[in-house]
């Protein structure tokens, strides 16, 4: 079904096979270590035009890459699978641009999907790529390339963003959008595109991440990616320290105040130096150190007092509107959870006890459990499956094995679990699996199946038919400190709605209390 063929890009000598003159093709450029992805329908003349470009003449192999069955439509298609999937395999750092990339449709695309798989085995054999594809599929930088193919909605909020970056006609852009709509995705694309472009070679860009989870993840793929550097990663203490000319916040939803957080002194003194009292937050500091700045937000993932809820975002960013310097943009369209924007919706209409019918997802798996030794037995089987099989669950039992690592946190029907032994990259660890996440070890990372216990922190009741809350099976001091009972309700019902939005291919659900339970088993499948 393929041919590789190689040949000698150093010395511009080639097979005389005639598809290499007139044919849709595909070919890798590499050195050993670094490699450069293309596609032409007239190959060799190709290879005279790169051997003529000062960024082509590091490369001394080409493998060119035929199939009868190609036409242009599906070598674009190859290309941008292939950039996506041997960046995250990372035998060759990758020195294609990333402009351009798109989810395109076209005739029989799916069996041409199908058939990908055929060419990366291949490749595999000729020893051009290590990993398989489902290994990559569950690698962060694979998730988080910046060669991933934008959908309609994204690549239209990318390409205005650029625009008004271009012509400085806005100094504030804001990104809304719900769990899985791409948000970081749109971020890293942006800083990649900013890092290629000529026009901001002299810029001082950075990528703000608040979540120190996800921080030391975000470090390990812009140290993978090619025009990239780690120390462009920011905490917001990071920003305190120095201005930039254009920076994005991804997760601003989770930059904090001056209020139920660990680092208080750290948190004055940077207002200090920034001349802010600490009536300021984090949002102050980063849109007073950066000309431009792009916040990536959702106000249904704050989690707790000391976030930046919508009222006090919205009336930051209102100063700016008065102005005309800020520009809005929405990301409709749900790419994490297979179950798309109806699960999404749906997850909302259950937290907020609205639900009217029961609901089957046809492309995903969502199921309610009443056994919790069942519960546990087929997540160990999930990741056997696949991988990324993670338990998650609210903050509604203390975290007693910080200090002593022989005790269990969380014990439900005599089955014994321990929470999260870190919160920095916990996801990816090897004792992730036989320990529970929190959502402060979870929020902005993806996994293949969430089982999610939701604890004694969330009931039913049954005489008003409302969701409710106990604040005292509620162990996040720093989530309840100062904060009201509606709050509370806010907080809690987002920290499920962020943890039920993790799963790619599925959640499944296990209720501590029993009037929920019996209220989900209205609304969801109950696995037997």
């Amino acid at each position: 079904m393929f041919r590789i063929i190689e040949g000698d890009f150093k010395n511009n000598n080639y097979s005389d096979e005639s598809f290499l003159d007139n044919w849709p093709m595909l070919y890798i450029l590499e050195n050993g270590k670094q490699a450069y992805i293309g596609e032409s329908n007239h190959a060799k003349t190709r290879m005279l035009q790169h051997s003529t470009s000062e960024e082509k003449k590091i490369f001394d192999k080409v493998h060119f890459i035929y199939s009868k069955m190609f036409n242009q439509s599906v070598t674009f298609d190859y290309e941008s699978k292939l950039i996506q999937y041997i960046v995250a395999d990372e035998l060759y750092t990758v020195t294609n641009k990333n402009s351009g990339i798109a989810d395109k449709q076209y005739f029989e695309k799916k069996k041409y999907d199908e058939q990908f798989e055929a060419l990366w085995r291949k490749l595999q054999r000729e020893k051009l790529v290590k990993h398989s594809i489902e290994e990559l599929e569950n690698s962060d930088l694979f998730k988080y390339s910046p060669y991933k193919e934008l959908n309609d909605s994204q690549r239209n909020a990318v390409e205005e963003i650029l625009k008004k970056i271009g012509d400085e006609s806005v100094k504030r852009i804001v990104v809304n959008g719900m769990p899985g709509s791409g948000k970081t995705i749109v971020a890293v694309y942006l800083m990649k595109y900013l890092a290629d472009n000529e026009k901001f070679q002299d810029r001082k860009i950075g990528f703000v991440v608040p979540q120190i989870s996800l921080r030391k993840t975000m470090r390990g793929i812009f140290k993978s990616i090619y025009g990239l550097s780690p120390s462009q990663i920011l905490s917001p203490s990071d920003v305190a320290k120095n201005r930039y000319d254009i920076l994005l916040v991804d997760e601003a939803h989770r930059l904090h105040q001056y209020k139920n957080i660990s680092y208080m002194g750290t948190f004055r003194k940077n207002c200090e130096s920034l001349g802010l009292t600490t009536e300021a937050d984090e949002l102050d500091w980063i849109l007073k150190q950066s000309d431009t700045t792009i916040l990536f937000y959702d106000s249904k993932q704050v989690v707790g007092p000391s976030g930046i809820g919508f009222d006090r975002f919205d009336k930051k960013m209102e100063g700016y509107f008065r102005q005309r310097v800020i520009c809005y943009y929405t990301l409709l369209t749900q790419m994490r959870v297979k179950g798309g924007n109806d699960y999404i919706d749906f997850v909302r209409s259950l937290l907020n006890g609205e639900c009217s019918k029961p609901y089957s997802p046809e492309n995903y798996d969502f199921k309610l459990y009443a056994d919790f030794k069942l519960f546990e037995k087929d997540m160990y089987e999930k990741e056997n499956e696949g991988g990324l099989s993670r338990m998650l669950a609210g903050y509604a039992w203390p975290w007693i094995s910080k200090d002593d690592k022989s005790l269990k946190d969380i014990v439900i029907q005599n089955v014994p679990r321990m929470w999260n032994h870190c919160t920095e990259g916990w996801v990816i660890t090897e004792e992730a699996i036989d320990e529970v996440g929190c959502i402060h070890s979870v929020q902005g990372y993806d996994l293949n199946y969430a089982f999610v216990i939701l604890g004694n922190d969330i009931g039913y009741e049954k005489n008003t038919g409302k969701i409710i809350v106990r604040p005292d099976y509620y162990f996040d001091k720093n989530g309840k400190r100062t904060a009201t009972y509606d709050e509370l309700l806010e907080y809690i019902k987002n920290i499920y709605y962020v943890l039920m939005t993790r799963g790619i291919k599925g959640t499944y659900l296990y209720a501590c209390d029993d009037s929920l339970r019996d209220y989900l088993e209205k609304y969801v499948e109950v696995k037997q």
